[in-house]
C-alpha cells in the first residue's frame, strides 16, 4: 500500500479546509500511517455492525466507528481486525476501545482507538451504518478522505477534493 502523506504536511497544504480531530488516539495496528475514504458506524458497546462491515470488501477504505468514547467494552479485537486486513481495509478509527492489542500490532492494518479493555462487547447489532458521525470537534462523513499518522487524524471533506 502506498505511504499516506503526513498530516502536518496536509495541514500546511490545505489549511482550514482540512479538519483535524482534537482527540488523542493511540495506534494499535501494524500501520501507524493510513488513509482512505471514510465509511461509518455509530454504536455503543455493541460491535456486531463493526464485525459485519469489516468482513465486507474494504477496497482501501477506513471504517470510522463512533463508540461514544466508551472504554468499558472493546469494539475491535484480533479476529475482526484480521478479517479487516484480509478484506482490504486500510484502517479503523474507533472512538472507543480495542482488545488483543499485542496481536493487533502484528496486522498490516491501521487501528487507532482511545484505549484498551479485555471486555467483549454486545452482539445485538444495535447502531447505524454510513451516516455522519461526530467526535473530536469534527464530522466524519462517508466519502470524505481520512488521513492518520503519529501526529493525529485529519479529514478532507469530499467537497474540498476537486
Amino acid at each position: 500500500m502506498p505511504q499516506s502523506p503526513a498530516t502536518a504536511d496536509l495541514v500546511d497544504e490545505w489549511g482550514d479546509q482540512l479538519q483535524v480531530c482534537d482527540l488523542q488516539f493511540r495506534h494499535f495496528g501494524g500501520r501507524s500511517r493510513f488513509t482512505g475514504k471514510i465509511r461509518t458506524i455509530s454504536c455503543y458497546q455493541d460491535n456486531a455492525l463493526v464485525k459485519q462491515a469489516l468482513h465486507e470488501p474494504g477496497e482501501g477504505q477506513v471504517l470510522v466507528v463512533d463508540g461514544k468514547g466508551s472504554l468499558r467494552t472493546a469494539l475491535l479485537g484480533d479476529l475482526i481486525a484480521g478479517a479487516a486486513e484480509r478484506s482490504g481495509w486500510a484502517g479503523v478509527v474507533l472512538h472507543g476501545a480495542v482488545r488483543d492489542s499485542v496481536a493487533l500490532a502484528g496486522l498490516d492494518l491501521g487501528v487507532a482507538a482511545l484505549g484498551t479493555t479485555p471486555r467483549k462487547s454486545g452482539k445485538q447489532g444495535i447502531g447505524v451504518r454510513d451516516e455522519p458521525v461526530g467526535f473530536g470537534g469534527i464530522l466524519f462523513r462517508p466519502g470524505d478522505e481520512l488521513f492518520a499518522d503519529e501526529d493525529g487524524i485529519a479529514v478532507l471533506p469530499a467537497t474540498e477534493q476537486g
